[in-house]
């Protein structure tokens, strides 16, 4: 019987990951590494053959990446290109699902064992449940998060520190001398939780703390969000002088929003966003700057060690971040 990735991996004294990229990436393997893989490859029968490969030893040389929102929003664009970047030249390949509810990822999680599809799963940004977390302990399946709200249930994480963000916004705001302010958030439209759910908390707690009491909008999904937050501006009694967002998403159309309006930013609301998205710059939006890619390269370089059965040192990574001034909240700027 022909043997499997296991085998030939142990016997060549390399990982997994450097027999699979023997294979379908040889450019990124010393000759050396190769001409031993190979060599030892041929006299045990092996067949790179994805297919034959999962049958043999369960390895399917695939990763399972979940993500929720649309796959061409920034956040998740930005993962699937830094997780692509490190686990394509690895051999593996990534099956994207999109869930919605925590009924579909209950569906995933319940399935995957007949499929054998996946080598890890990953999880961006919403949470899982504990007997999720089992069911794959039992399968022996690594499970990494990035900016998931449950970050201490994974076998490995990385994640921006939302409480210290939100921090950052808070005093920054306060520093300019806002009492009166508004955050926006998008709507909780199903039933995951969210990190960003965290980033909402810290704000808030931070205004408790210093006797503010902020309104909470939230931008529906039907129509124009930024229309719909700049309805609900207008309702309120008085407009506030700064209004916090949740994601650039958000504040860069609402600033647009704003100028068609006749409201000056930041001669009248000062703006500030979370991300550091895609034109956060061209328009001039202060924001909390985030790195998603970067986030998603270091996950899946830990995703390849928990593959190859190595523990990281440090399995929960948390990336720091910053406060990027901009002429949003800035008058003499503007």
């Amino acid at each position: 019987m022909a043997a499997t990735i296991h085998e030939v991996a142990k016997k060549a004294g390399v990982s997994i990951s450097t027999v699979s990229r023997s294979f379908t990436h040889p450019e990124l393997v010393s000759d050396k590494t190769k001409t031993t893989v190979l060599g030892i490859a041929a006299d045990m029968g092996f067949s790179i053959s994805r297919s034959a490969t999962a049958l043999k030893s369960g390895v399917s040389l695939r990763v399972a990446l979940l993500l929720s929102d649309r796959l061409g929003s920034w956040f998740n664009s930005a993962v699937v290109e830094g997780l692509n970047s490190v686990l394509h030249p690895a051999g593996y390949d990534i099956s994207i699902f999109q869930i919605e509810s925590s009924r579909e990822r209950k569906i995933f999680f319940d399935t995957l064992p007949t499929r054998r599809n996946a080598d890890a799963v990953i999880v961006a940004s919403f949470d899982v449940a504990d007997s999720e977390v089992e069911r794959l302990n039992t399968l022996n399946v690594p499970l990494i998060g990035i900016n998931s709200a449950t970050h201490n249930v994974y076998n490995a994480s990385v994640r921006i520190d939302d409480e210290q963000g939100a921090t950052l916004a808070f005093k920054h705001i306060v520093s300019l001398g806002h009492t009166s302010m508004v955050y926006v958030q998008t709507d909780p439209m199903n039933s995951l939780f969210f990190s960003v759910q965290q980033r909402k908390d810290a704000f808030l707690k931070c205004c408790e703390e210093a006797s503010i009491s902020p309104r909470v909008l939230t931008a529906t999904t039907s129509g124009s969000m930024s229309s719909n937050v700049l309805t609900q501006l207008f309702s309120l009694d008085e407009l506030p002088t700064a209004v916090v967002c949740q994601e650039d998403g958000l504040a860069v159309p609402l600033m647009f929003q704003m100028a068609r309006s006749g409201i000056r930013v930041p001669r009248d609301v000062s703006v500030i966003g979370f991300d550091d998205s895609i034109y956060a710059n061209d328009i001039g939006l202060t924001t909390i700057r985030q790195d998603p890619m970067a986030m998603a390269m270091r996950a899946a370089n830990l995703t390849l060690d928990l593959i190859d059965g190595k523990h990281p040192a440090d399995p929960q990574e948390i990336f720091e971040p910053q406060l990027m001034l901009r002429s949003s909240t800035d008058v003499a700027r503007a």
